[in-house]
């Protein structure tokens, strides 16, 4: 599907069926509130009406801002991809919900039909968006960085629907070296022989049952003068059966969506690179897979992290948090950021905190908490902060090695497993450093605003967009 921005009044464009945005108050004076009312048309949000004979479709909308007008984009997108119309046109609101439609169309009209051997044909190929009455270059610009951050997430989408089969720790890798040769990015695999050499014996750990070796991944972006320099982590669990502490058979199913955090990285050093932006983006991927075999890490092993830290095992489900340590402190130890952002499916006990639809951040600087909700806010992303406290840390003490991997007591397990990572975390860093857990919003079996079934690409928007007002 193509989505353009044209210059130009949206009755000088050529289009199958022309759509309309309206709140309940535009209704009551519109020239075809009579037909509309006929059809019991009220405007309420995400709400269609086709009058089909006039070549029209009506969206409601309870407002024109930008949640509101994103969520009334996917529904016309899936009406008319219901529909056998071939190419739609209609005019954008203001500048500031400019994004937010070029997402709807975008996000909304997203389908991974990889593995289906009959993909259903769609009628619809363009959508053209009228902007004559307002400033366009302006437009313009906000068009064009919109179309890359949702392509972005997009990307980010397919990377993490990919089957478990075909996307493992080391296709993982050849896949990051395309999209370094293809944006123009540095790039350094380790290998499990280098990861020795690193002292990763943590992440090394979580790997070790699996055929496929264990990778860490580095991307760079260097712009020539950069304002800030800003390391990405993510957790790339190819996929995670629990390990010896093995998962439930349904808890098991989508945990191809345990590496998101790794491809919202990927995701969001893609859009960056693409925007040229003047911030330099390192982006470190822990790439494993937990599986279960005679050589697996075990319940009472005693690891020693790469930082010398010692961690009592007691679950080996809590396998991510052991990956992102020794990368966290890899990438401290590689390159001196100004800021440190690691992504995760970290807990489903996030999902109990905040809900599924809402990402949890964490971390010491109200300063980052707060820029952080901001660019929630204007990108569209959810997200929730969860406080660390000094009693909720006493429950990861192990009497026998620095730290235990899981906490003691279940209370707060998006907390303590946050908790757990900021033991990895440099006393210089501590307020550079913000952890995001995105086990809820990542992935999703339900539609919901923007988001169909599979990978939401949770992060990449959220990122792009707090990266951009650097």
């Amino acid at each position: 599907m193509n989505i353009q921005l044209l210059n130009k009044n949206i009755s000088d464009i050529k289009a199958d069926i022309l759509v309309e945005f309206l709140t309940p108050d535009a209704l009551k004076e519109h020239t075809q509130a009579k037909l509309l009312n006929q059809a019991g048309f009220k405007a309420e949000q995400d709400s269609i009406c086709f009058l089909h004979g006039k070549g029209l479709l009506f969206c409601g909308t309870d407002s024109k801002k930008s949640d509101d007008v994103r969520s009334a984009t996917v529904a016309m997108v899936k009406a008319l991809k219901s529909s056998n119309y071939e190419s739609a046109a209609f005019s954008v609101l203001k500048n500031s919900s400019l994004a937010a439609m070029v997402e709807g169309v975008v996000l909304g009209g997203y389908e991974f039909n990889e593995y289906k051997s009959e993909p259903k044909e769609i009628t619809l190929k363009d959508i053209s968006l009228a902007s004559n009455e307002l400033e366009y270059d302006e437009l313009k610009t906000t068009f064009d960085e919109a179309l890359i951050v949702a392509n972005a997430t997009c990307y980010t989408r397919d990377i993490v629907n990919k089957a478990p089969q075909e996307l493992n720790p080391e296709t993982f890798a050849i896949l990051a070296k395309k999209l370094a040769n293809t944006n123009s990015l540095e790039c350094n695999i380790l290998a499990e022989n280098e990861l020795k050499n690193e002292n990763m014996n943590a992440m090394l750990a979580v790997g070790r049952a699996s055929i496929h070796e264990s990778q860490l991944i580095h991307l760079a972006y260097k712009p020539a003068n950069p304002k800030k320099v800003i390391s990405l982590v993510g957790k790339g669990l190819t996929y995670d059966s629990g390990g010896l502490s093995l998962k439930p058979a349904a808890n098991m199913v989508t945990m191809k969506m345990d590496k998101a955090g790794a491809c919202a990285v990927l995701g969001i050093i893609k859009a960056v690179s693409e925007l040229k932006l003047d911030v330099e983006v390192h982006a470190f991927i822990g790439a494993v897979e937990n599986m279960v075999g005679g050589n697996a890490y075990k319940p009472d092993d005693v690891l020693v992290s790469r930082s010398g830290t010692t961690i009592e095992v007691r679950n080996t489900d809590a396998e991510g948090r052991l990956v992102l340590a020794d990368v966290l402190t890899y990438a401290q130890e590689n390159v001196k950021a100004d800021g440190i952002f690691d992504f995760a499916t970290l807990t489903g006990a996030c999902m109990v905190a905040l809900g599924q639809y809402t990402t949890g951040m964490m971390g010491h600087s109200h300063k980052l908490k707060h820029d952080f909700s901001k660019a929630g806010s204007a990108s569209g992303e959810l997200i929730g902060s969860l406080p660390f406290n000094r009693h909720l840390k006493k429950l990861l003490k192990s009497e026998i090695a620095d730290i235990s991997n899981v906490a003691s007591k279940p209370f707060g397990g998006a907390i303590t497993a946050g908790m757990f990572l900021d033991k990895f975390i440099k006393d210089e860093n501590k307020n550079k450093w913000m952890h995001f857990d995105i086990a809820g919003s990542a992935y999703t079996e339900a539609a919901w605003d923007c988001n169909i079934y599979g990978g939401t690409g949770a992060g990449v928007r959220l990122m792009s967009e707090y990266l951009k007002n650097i």
